[in-house]
């Protein structure tokens, strides 16, 4: 179920259907994935619309995926998962948290307070670059 939600929302981008066979298998979450990693699921009406997660081990963690329904998408659905997933890395003792953004989703990261710093090979498509991000997990100061 995770696995085609992320397909469906990279879909959404424009990707055609050779893009998507080609990341399928960076994108598919087996039965352990559930089990052994923080993954966080969003429901409405008893329907998954999205899902987060945090991956690796304090001091600096990644933000191992972010993907909600494409009909979900600017609804706030996003902001929710991100905002769980930062405060779940907080409480974990997480100072940074690394980000490889899909290219349309970089401008939603930013706007979260990640800035970026570089780019990273695709683990799917040879030749394409990510946006790299980072983002500091320390207390978030209001004016």
């Amino acid at each position: 179920m995770l696995s085609e939600l992320a397909l469906r929302s990279k879909a959404c981008w424009g990707c055609d259907k050779d893009f998507l066979e080609s990341v399928r298998t960076e994108l598919t979450f087996q039965a352990d994935d559930v089990r052994t990693r923080r993954l966080i699921v969003a429901e409405l009406a008893d329907r998954v619309v999205g899902f987060a997660g945090l991956d690796a081990e304090p001091p600096e963690g990644e933000l191992g995926n972010l993907w909600v329904e494409p009909e979900s998408i600017g609804t706030g659905v996003g902001r929710r998962l991100w905002e769980h997933v930062v405060e779940q890395a907080r409480t974990a003792g997480f100072q940074t948290l690394l980000i490889e953004a899909d290219p349309h989703a970089e401008g939603f990261y930013l706007a979260m307070g990640a800035q970026r710093i570089g780019t990273t090979p695709s683990g799917s498509i040879p030749g394409r670059q990510l946006p790299l991000l980072r983002f500091h997990t320390g207390p978030v100061i209001r004016a």
